[in-house]
């Protein structure tokens, strides 16, 4: 399998993935890619076509039937449910529901993943203040979850997935609940932080986002990898987004 653009260090591969659930749903049938530091990726396809699956294996949430799955220097089809932490320290993850502390400030969301780490506080309130800058939200972090809009929210989630400096950044339908224009916003600030080189792997049905920014297309049907492309179109036949 040939190796992608961007950095030359291979950070996530599966061979021969397979993912069987106990009813006998085939979310992942014998999937093999590599994805380098540096990429973007889309991963595409129609709901129910593998790709949460894909994505949730990635940062074991999920664990695969059979195969191997490489993160990092992690192989996580041996792994022990007491090293997934560790594992979870080198990604961050983005959701399409946000799960922010509703009762914490947006500093004190962003804060949380770094005290976890035990980082100092003023480490905390350095990098905090910089992502915070990133994404546009400077000026709220004083604000509660609730005070703000949806694409807001999802900008706090941003911060606080890449607070770390992670090297891979997993954003599953990251602009699902959004409108196009603040759709828009959140990938603007996903192209930012690829370009600062952190390596990101997008899941999302989003015909729109995918053909107006461009970056590597992987397309999942039926738990199968049909397409693996180069800056590659999208069209979801199954929605209107």
């Amino acid at each position: 399998m040939k190796n992608h653009k961007k950095g030359e260090f291979i950070l996530i591969e599966y061979k021969d993935v397979v993912k069987e659930y106990p009813n006998n749903t085939l979310a992942s049938d014998h999937i093999s890619l590599k994805i380098n530091d540096g990429e973007f990726v889309y991963v595409v396809g129609p709901s129910g076509a593998g790709k949460s699956t894909f994505i949730k294996m990635m940062y074991h949430e999920e664990v695969p039937t059979s195969g191997h799955i490489q993160v990092n220097d992690h192989s996580l089809e041996k792994m022990k449910n007491s090293e997934v932490p560790r594992l979870r320290r080198e990604l961050g993850i983005v959701f399409q529901d946000f799960k922010l502390l509703p009762r914490l400030t947006v500093f004190e969301n962003v804060a949380y993943a770094l005290q976890v780490i035990e980082k100092t506080p003023a480490e905390v309130k350095e990098r905090v203040d910089r992502v915070l800058t990133l994404v546009g939200l400077e000026d709220k972090k004083d604000n509660f979850p609730d005070e703000l809009s949806g694409g807001e929210q999802q900008r706090v989630a941003i911060a606080r997935a890449i607070a770390n400096k992670p090297s891979i950044l997993i954003a599953d339908e990251p602009t699902g609940n959004l409108d196009p224009e603040t759709a828009r916003g959140i990938m603007d600030i996903l192209e930012k932080i690829n370009q600062e080189k952190t390596t990101v792997v997008m899941a999302t049905h989003n015909s729109f986002i995918v053909n107006e920014y461009k970056h590597r297309v992987i397309e999942i049907a039926d738990g199968k990898i049909i397409r693996d492309q180069e800056e590659g179109d999208y069209i979801d036949e199954s929605s209107n987004a």
